[in-house]
């Protein structure tokens, strides 16, 4: 683990970190616009290419511990490379594979795993080293910002990709991309060669089985699963519901799309800087509540798209705002040490409800012929969520056992 005596300098770290989130999440937020042409392309039904999406989020996940233990024992640097050309390579396997088992398992695998290894949890431990204590909840409100800029930017651009030269050459294009802007990033993150400290080392055995006995933490898994349930549903189920309720338009789902990841610009750096000042565990609830008051408002509103745009903008503030907040409670109550590991494990979390939004979407939806109990399912686990963070504890663990060794 890194105890290195020169902190990795915090500009440095925002502007390399910011490009490799803009591009990680920038990517992964534009796969949808690939379904009709790759699933027309291969002959394939929907189901092949939706089901590659869900394994895709459900590996990130998974490998995110993995790849945050990597990055807190031997440095972010190698855990980015890594994944930027993992992402290369699961960007062509898209472009090539035509064999429907072989293009979910190799896409969903590989991008995965890149996701893991450029995404928030594998960056977060050198994020959390490079900035004080009193700006630590700021510097990953700017890191989410990064990741949400590149949601709003990347999205027309890939749109305009797929017209101009066709889906497998944009691939091509993107994967290029992301190894030539992702590569030399990395190199940025560079951390000095770390001296261990004296006494008791804490190993990851340790720290996984002291967070996991811990309440705190297990309350901050237990919300963010409920943040993976409410946004992979709306941000893959939106469009199909809109359509279903009469608003046949397609832009109007493609701006509220886009405008979620607007305001989710303004939505993170803002939960960054009141994370600094107020409670973050009551920021937390809010955000919760917020969310379920906000869901609840747009059904039973009139639906235009003027509302849709309204539910767009309100969700976009409250959509990755609960990150920067929660990876400043890990960092505050456990440390730095391990803090992209247990970072991934919460994330884990968020990507099994990710999955279980988006699959428990479309059974019921079938079960039903509606949207209605996913919906209310989703506002209730909100308000479960807002309830549950309320009695997390912020204060650091006092380690008696590591200050006797």
């Amino acid at each position: 683990m890194f105890t290195s005596q020169r902190a990795p300098d915090l500009k440095t770290v925002l502007i390399a970190t910011g490009v490799i989130l803009t591009l990680a999440m920038g990517v992964r937020h534009g796969f949808g616009m690939w379904m009709q042409p790759i699933s027309q392309s291969n002959g394939w039904s929907r189901e092949t290419y939706s089901l590659a999406m869900a394994l895709q989020n459900l590996m990130w996940g998974v490998f995110g511990p993995f790849a945050g233990m990597v990055a807190d024992r031997y440095g972010t640097m190698r855990v980015v490379l890594v994944g930027a050309f993992a992402y290369m390579a699961g960007l062509i396997w898209m472009a090539v594979v035509a064999q429907p088992t072989l293009f979910v398992l190799g896409s969903g695998v590989l991008i995965g795993l890149a996701l893991a290894c450029t995404a928030f949890g594998a960056v977060s431990g050198i994020i959390g080293r490079a900035a004080p204590p009193e700006r630590r909840s700021w510097a990953f409100g700017i890191s989410g910002a990064a990741s949400s800029f590149g949601q709003f930017m990347l999205m027309p651009v890939e749109q305009s990709l797929i017209g101009s030269v066709g889906w497998q050459n944009a691939l091509y294009l993107l994967a290029a991309l992301v190894v030539f802007l992702m590569v030399p990033m990395s190199f940025r993150l560079r951390e000095p060669a770390h001296k261990k400290a004296e006494g008791h080392h804490q190993s990851i055995r340790e720290a996984m089985g002291e967070a996991v006995g811990n309440r705190s933490f297990l309350l901050l898994v237990a919300g963010y699963f409920v943040c993976g349930f409410q946004l992979v549903f709306i941000g893959v189920h939106l469009p199909a519901y809109l359509k279903d309720k009469g608003v046949l338009d397609p832009h109007v789902a493609g701006t509220a799309l886009a405008l979620i990841g607007l305001f989710n610009i303004f939505g993170s750096y803002l939960a960054g800087q009141l994370g600094g000042r107020m409670p973050k565990r009551y920021l937390l609830s809010a955000i919760y509540f917020a969310r379920s008051a906000v869901i609840a408002l747009f059904l039973f509103a009139p639906l235009s798209p003027f509302s849709v745009y309204c539910f767009a903008a309100a969700m976009g503030v409250l959509w990755l705002s609960t990150v920067p907040l929660t990876n400043g409670i890990i960092a505050g109550v456990f440390g730095l040490s391990h803090m992209s590991m247990l970072a991934g494990v919460v994330f884990l979390s968020h990507q099994v409800g990710s999955f279980l939004g988006v699959w428990l979407g479309g059974y019921l939806f079938d079960a039903n012929g509606s949207y209605d109990m996913v919906w209310g399912i989703s506002i209730g686990l909100g308000l479960l969520a807002a309830l549950a963070n309320l009695p997390v504890d912020e204060r650091p663990l006092v380690r008696t056992a590591l200050k006797a060794a």
